[in-house]
């Protein structure tokens, strides 16, 4: 049974295709893992900040020092959405940077299992021409 796979090039075209899924749904595992750990590092970042200008914040207790404090406050909004952005730009990149490394992998493939599957038709001309 074990040679019945072995030689017949469509059943080895559909094991290395199952293994090229296999080893794409790794390649996407991995780029999630990347872009999650990459948003709780920005979550984990603001939210410190945050807390550092809500405690200098409940120490307002005047006119005067809330003027101090509101510059503090738009620079945290400021810092916080340029974080944000960057943030962003990174994910979009660590998802770009998965969908080629499987693209290539399925193109990879496919070229595989043509060359494959042409030199087979070849061999069946040869031998039907003799």
């Amino acid at each position: 049974m074990s040679d019945l796979f072995n030689s017949n090039p469509f059943a080895s075209s559909a094991r290395q295709f199952a293994q090229s899924a296999l080893k794409a749904n790794s390649l996407a595992f991995e780029g999630f893992e990347n872009i999650v750990k990459l948003q709780l590092q920005t979550v984990e970042n603001s939210f410190k900040s945050s807390v550092a200008f809500l405690t200098e914040a409940a120490d307002v207790a005047d006119l005067e020092s809330a003027k101090t404090i509101w510059p503090k406050g738009a620079s945290l909004v400021k810092d916080s959405s340029e974080q944000l952005y960057a943030t962003s730009q990174q994910v979009f990149g660590q998802a770009l940077k998965t969908s080629e490394a499987i693209g290539q992998l399925y193109r990879d493939q496919f070229q595989a299992a043509n060359d494959s599957l042409v030199k087979v038709a070849a061999k069946a001309k040869k031998a039907a021409a003799i």
